[in-house]
């Protein structure tokens, strides 16, 4: 769904996050804690509204693969059942600020059990879901995929504008149609950005950018269609009333 955005918006605004909060989330991507997540051996709701009582989170991580529909190549399921501290799953999230929640890669911790020194498990991971109570907006459930380096990993990179303050489109009173919030790339686990910059600097009226000039990793692959991710687009003229005759 495309939005507009008038005159010289900052990149706070594109990214929809409070302008407070997101000179702090960008510079904290890549200053994030590691998770620290410990097994659960049952399932269901009342074992999940139980651990939610008690300030945990139920989770899941497992490879990418298992999404994939050919069963031959799957491969060795690392499926693990968890639970991550809800503090701690709020701070990263205030901290990274949420569209860049799903495209960055944390340093996971499965530890034997709360407060335990014993490791059974580390490595990196990537949240793929974030399930939510539709009416508190609680989270109930994290969902994270294992991003180890060479993992080939399908992401949708959320896209932010750069160059805002520079476009001579924008200082001529026209305004920023947003087309596409994200790419979706596919590629080894290290190499997927948290973000995808989009320099609108040199834009003039109707100039736009198109998806195969996004720059990213060359061990990436795009996967949207080629098709405009912005443009600068003329002020609407406003229609003054016509007279009404008597």
């Amino acid at each position: 769904m495309a939005k507009w955005w008038r005159g010289l918006r900052s990149a706070a605004e594109v990214a929809d996050l409070p302008a407070s909060s997101f000179g702090r989330s960008i510079r904290c991507l890549h200053q994030y804690e590691t998770i620290q997540a410990i097994p659960r051996e049952a399932t269901g709701r009342r074992v999940s509204a139980r651990d939610r009582t008690i300030g945990r989170i139920p989770a899941v991580v497992f490879p990418q693969s298992l999404l994939g529909t050919d069963a031959s190549k799957r491969g060795v399921s690392r499926k693990q059942l968890l639970t991550a501290d809800r503090k701690q799953i709020k701070s990263i999230l205030d901290s990274v600020g949420l569209p860049f929640f799903c495209s960055t890669t944390f340093k996971l911790q499965i530890r034997a059990g709360q407060g335990s020194s014993t490791l059974i498990e580390s490595g990196r991971v990537l949240p793929l879901k974030i399930h939510r109570d539709e009416e508190t907006g609680k989270i109930l459930n994290l969902v994270f995929v294992w991003a180890d380096d060479g993992e080939q990993l399908k992401v949708d990179v959320p896209v932010v504008f750069k160059g805002l303050e520079n476009c001579p489109g924008l200082k001529k009173g026209g305004n920023l149609l947003s087309i596409r919030s994200s790419v979706k790339l596919v590629g080894p686990a290290e190499n997927i950005p948290s973000k995808i910059e989009v320099d609108v600097s040199k834009l003039d009226i109707e100039d736009k950018v198109l998806m195969q000039e996004v720059e990213f990793h060359p061990s990436l692959k795009r996967l949207s269609m080629n098709e405009t991710v912005c443009k600068i687009v003329a002020t609407s003229p406003v229609k003054e009333p016509e007279d009404v005759q008597a």
